[in-house]
């Protein structure tokens, strides 16, 4: 009864076309963006940040980058922790290189940097597809990692190996460094999430991104109506890259502040990958339901099993993981297009709720 659009008429295309056409869509949009910038960084204690809220908005936009290339375009990848590299390496080149560069613009630096190597590694999409596309980008992931572990000029030949954030403002507020809150970082982070995530949205919307699904759906016929297979692929390689790289700039340096290749490792790739096939393919919702689902349920279960029931924390982690795997499985069996297909599925029921079919 609720979310009955009766009376909400549409006086244009454009009013039809809205991104959000249903008010009450609208309504609980703004109240949620609300909460998220004028709620949420006057929460105390640093846990909720460092645990859920950062790396939640991080891997969110991590999410949304490989959605487009594999949701959108249908185009599989095994790469993303290598490109979550890239971003986060080219921040600390550029950060240690260019001391009095805006450290927002070396995000957007390091995502164009990140777009780059993502066009180099997508080239052969053109010739190869499937299960064989998949193996050309998990060469790509050790091959990244491979680069950044043993070529010292990437680190600035620290003996250990590890680089870490320098200190950094914007706009008068101290952002990265150990010194930084992270309720800062935190606003930071959301702002560049929405906003990417807005942009993501309209470019799915357009012409661009129906050429990204027609290569999905049938790529010789796309092909026959006048799309570009090269041009199109090759654009969804580098705009995904681009949010991965902006992804791992922020990763290391607003969240972890300190890093070495280790943290992105090919199941990192993996995980990303699951919160969109969870979350949903083909949605920018499911980018960020999967996310939470794939963060926040570890975190329950091993505070249900060790501070709930007493179990060790050894046990409790064999626990989860056959929990966590059993769960995805059954998930997939019982929604295979995801939590947002879920949520569509109950939006669909309440506008016609008395009567649901």
């Amino acid at each position: 009864m609720l979310y009955r659009e009766a009376g909400q008429f549409k006086a244009s295309y454009a009013a039809d076309q809205a991104i959000f056409p249903i008010t009450q869509d609208r309504v609980a949009v703004i109240a949620v963006l609300l909460i998220a910038y004028l709620g949420v960084p006057f929460i105390q204690g640093d846990y909720w940040f460092e645990a859920i809220l950062l790396p939640l908005l991080i891997f969110a936009l991590a999410a949304i980058g490989l959605n487009i290339l594999t949701g959108y375009c249908g185009q599989i990848s095994l790469g993303t922790g290598g490109f979550l590299a890239v971003g986060a390496y080219s921040t600390y080149k550029l950060m240690t290189a260019f001391p009095d560069l805006n450290i927002l613009l070396i995000f957007i630096l390091a995502g164009l940097i990140t777009a780059g190597v993502g066009i180099l590694f997508g080239l052969p999409s053109l010739r190869i597809k499937g299960f064989y596309l998949a193996v050309a980008t998990l060469a790509a992931q050790f091959f990244l990692v491979w680069l950044f572990n043993k070529v010292p000029w990437f680190y600035n030949y620290h003996p250990s190996g590890n680089i870490e954030a320098p200190p950094r403002e914007a706009f008068g507020f101290l952002i990265t460094g150990a010194e930084a809150t992270p309720q800062v970082r935190y606003v930071v982070i959301l702002i560049f999430v929405t906003l990417l995530t807005l942009a993501a949205k309209n470019l799915v919307r357009g012409r661009i991104g129906r050429s990204w699904m027609a290569i999905r759906d049938m790529d010789i016929a796309a092909e026959i109506i006048g799309i570009r297979p090269l041009q199109t692929k090759l654009l969804a390689f580098a705009i995904s890259s681009f949010y991965i790289g902006v992804a791992g700039a922020m990763m290391f340096s607003m969240w972890l502040g300190s890093v070495e290749t280790e943290a992105f490792q090919l199941f990192v790739s993996f995980d990303v990958l699951f919160m969109i096939i969870i979350g949903g393919l083909g949605s920018l919702l499911g980018s960020f339901l999967g996310a939470g689902f794939i963060l926040l349920l570890p975190i329950v279960l091993t505070n249900l099993f060790v501070g709930g029931l007493g179990f060790t924390a050894n046990f409790a982690k064999h626990v989860e993981f056959m929990l966590f795997g059993g769960l995805i499985i059954f998930f997939l069996i019982v929604e295979p297009h995801g939590l947002a297909r879920l949520w569509q599925i109950t939006k669909e029921k309440l506008r016609l709720w008395p009567f649901p079919h």
